[in-house]
């Protein structure tokens, strides 16, 4: 988690604590009510796949020979959704394939640890159950950590991979614990939803439209404090530490979008641009955007993916 997010966590808390109690109750009250009541104005969408005794969800779009897997960041309450302006870019070109871990999206909640091997199975498995044999790995942010593990079980699977802003092994902060305490104490409370509502739309100047972002916020409400998602937090610093000294393999083309502007990482650009050459054919593309580059940046993400996919096919 950014600290910055940490921190405005804290400061959250202490206001909380200096709420008299009827008015936690009442916010409480509210939001349990809210929450049963939003759950079935969710839309459905994309297709369920089998993972053991559960279902997973998952989003295709485009009916090409070479298929694209979208791999989501931690937090990212609907991957299938948040990942709509990429899949709208790609799926001229490629099938499109994002998955949804369990805990978000559509798909399940399960008992299982997200520990990174855990995680790397379930998504492997379902494509296995998809039948698709050969795809390049596009992950976002703490994806990328687990993209590692999975490369190195599936390499012969994988044909590139593709970071957007991406964790990276030994990233500043990367192994501090998360305040899983406090965040589900929020939710639980109200005070996350109460938040939600006076603050910024986090969708400004994205291409998502009103009910998009309508049935993002339904999944927010639903996944981001479930017990899935917390325990994908709980085991964040544990994943970090597991991936200390990982690598690409050095023939596995790697194409990484990394963001210029961001403060909270000492090193961001730095760290992935040793990652980058850490690869017979690493490449760089540094952008400007918040976390989430695929929302303003699509475009020019799908169009420098194209020329490196397109080139990797000729080697």
């Amino acid at each position: 988690m950014k600290k910055s997010v940490e921190k405005a966590l804290v400061i959250t808390l202490v206001v909380v604590l200096g709420l008299p109690a009827f008015g936690l109750m009442a916010t409480a009250g509210v939001n349990a009510v809210a929450t049963s009541i939003e759950a079935s104005e969710i839309a459905s969408y994309g297709q369920k796949v089998r993972v053991g005794d559960r279902e997973l969800n998952v989003v295709i779009s485009g009916d090409h020979a070479d298929t694209v897997v979208l791999l989501p960041g931690l937090g990212t309450a609907a991957p299938g959704l948040d990942f709509a302006p990429l899949i709208d870019e790609l799926d001229d070109t490629y099938r499109v394939i994002a998955v949804e871990p369990f805990g978000t999206g559509l798909s399940d909640q399960t008992d299982a640890p997200r520990t990174t091997a855990n995680i790397v199975a379930e998504v492997h498995e379902a494509l296995a159950q998809l039948g698709v044999a050969r795809y390049a790995l596009a992950a976002h942010s703490i994806s990328g950590l687990y993209a590692l593990t999975y490369v190195e079980e599936f390499r012969d699977e994988v044909s590139a991979f593709v970071g957007i802003d991406s964790s990276v092994p030994g990233q500043p902060g990367g192994e501090e614990p998360i305040p899983i305490d406090l965040i589900a104490t929020l939710n639980d409370l109200g005070i996350t939803r109460a938040i939600r509502a006076v603050s910024p739309d986090p969708y400004a100047g994205s291409p998502f439209t009103a009910e998009t972002k309508r049935q993002m916020g339904l999944l927010a409400t639903k996944n981001s404090a479930a017990s899935t998602m917390v325990d994908e937090m709980a085991h964040a610093a544990d994943n970090f530490r597991d991936a200390a000294g990982r690598s690409f393999p050095v023939d596995l083309p790697v194409l990484l979008f990394v963001r210029l502007d961001d403060t909270d990482v000492e090193g961001w650009v730095g760290l992935h641009r040793e990652q980058a050459a850490s690869v017979t054919h690493g490449i760089l593309v540094e952008m400007h955007g918040d976390h989430y580059l695929h929302y303003a940046n699509s475009p020019q993400i799908a169009r420098d993916m194209d020329s490196f996919l397109a080139e990797v096919d000729r080697r």
